[in-house]
């Protein structure tokens, strides 16, 4: 407290001052010199004040407006994929722009509205202030909020109703527009999706795209061709399609001598009824879009590996698990059971698997288990079996949830 000021107030006197005596009381007991304060409009009804209102309103009506339309392009624009050729895709191509523009814009618009109010609004001052410590007592309390009310009196919102509701709006829609998005990521991790089982499992985090093994369906382990859909002249009389995807193989089968020995490489579920390779391709099958969603499922990605035969000899399986693995090859999930993260890298020296998001560490050797950093559980492992083409597939599924150690898992 200032030296200044030794007289020390009741309650009866605090309560019996105005709001200007308080809030000049309160620079004084805080030290504070106010050198410099000059209103923007001192004078009533002044065009000038009438423009700026209308300026700083309009910023905030602009913002106001973005974030609705962030909301309404949530709610009501097509955001179902569109692939190349389908009707739609030029709107569907949009929906994620319009949700940065919206968004950025509504940001844009509010911030420079709250500048442009500081600016025409709040009075000009200086203000010099001693710093003191120590906790405060009744009458700095008091003081505290007579000078909070002498800055809301200052900056004339209060008497502003019009410019007042459309700051609210504005401040109100860009929250919702905040708060909407999150919706899309509640999701009941029990209820099944509508269409039923596919390559990326029933939408329960328990299933995959190897999950349909369960049903006796073939799933041979795909390697990823890289291939895209190929650009073609014209384009058909009927859709005006000017991508060609018929006879464009993104998944093709594996046999076990297309893998080095010491090398890793990750695989996709590619479904019996969708293969198109070999002795079996079809250049007018159109089995592009149904590889790209096996490519894209969230809990598809395997890590196949062909240990050195060496190392092998010196592999621990797992109890009831002793006969997943096909010689030298083992195939482990590539998601990481810490939080979900791609286990990307392998090293071939010492047979370990790393997350690159957290460090986690994987002995390839000891059924997957972690060795090193925040992983709980091991990599589920895949078994998986060579058919009498000489193609590796899947025997089965996997005997636990794929992915972070707090999802439900029987192990």
């Amino acid at each position: 407290m200032s030296d200044k000021i030794t007289k020390k107030y009741t309650s009866e006197e605090l309560a019996a001052m105005s709001n200007d005596e308080l809030a000049r009381l309160g620079t004084e007991l805080d030290d504070v010199t106010v050198a410099y304060r000059k209103q923007r409009f001192p004078m009533d009804n002044d065009p000038e004040e009438k423009r700026a209102a209308r300026s700083v309103g309009l910023w905030f009506l602009l913002g106001a407006v973005f974030a609705i339309a962030f909301i309404a392009v949530y709610l009501f624009w097509p955001w179902k994929y569109k692939g190349l050729g389908e009707d739609g895709l030029w709107l569907y191509s949009l929906y994620t722009p319009l949700f940065g523009a919206c968004m950025g814009l509504a940001i844009l618009c509010l911030g420079i509205g709250a500048v442009k109010f500081t600016k025409k609004f709040i009075p000009e001052e200086i203000s010099v202030q001693r710093r003191h410590d120590g906790p405060s007592d009744e009458v700095d309390q008091k003081t505290l909020v007579a000078l909070l009310n002498d800055s809301w009196e200052t900056s004339t919102l209060g008497r502003r109703k019009v410019l007042k509701g459309i700051m609210g709006t504005g401040a109100v829609a860009a929250g919702l527009a905040l708060i909407f998005p999150i919706g899309g990521m509640i999701k009941n991790p029990w209820k099944p999706k509508a269409k039923g089982m596919d390559v990326q499992g029933d939408g329960t985090l328990w299933t995959t795209g190897w999950t349909p093994t369960e049903k006796g369906k073939k799933v041979y382990l795909g390697r990823d061709t890289g291939v895209t859909a190929e650009k073609h002249e014209g384009g058909y009389e009927a859709t005006g399609e000017t991508y060609e995807t018929r006879g464009v193989t993104r998944l093709v089968r594996l046999r076990p001598e297309d893998l080095n020995a010491g090398a890793m490489e990750t695989v996709f579920p590619l479904l019996e009824d969708v293969v198109n390779d070999h002795d079996k391709y079809d250049k007018n099958a159109d089995v592009y879009e149904a590889h790209m969603e096996s490519i894209h499922g969230s809990r598809n990605s395997v890590m196949l590996i062909r240990l050195r035969h060496s190392d092998a000899k010196r592999a621990i399986q797992r109890k009831g698990q002793e006969d997943f693995h096909f010689g030298d090859y083992y195939a482990y999930s590539k998601i990481c059971t810490h939080i979900g993260c791609p286990t990307s890298l392998y090293e071939q020296q010492t047979n370990r698997i790393l997350c690159p998001c957290h460090q986690s560490q994987f002995d390839a050797l000891h059924y997957g288990k972690p060795v090193f950093g925040p992983a709980a559980r091991p990599l589920p492992q895949l078994p998986i079996a060579v058919d009498d083409e000489g193609f590796l597939y899947a025997k089965g599924n996997f005997v636990e949830s794929v992915g972070p150690a707090f999802w439900e898992r029987r192990s």
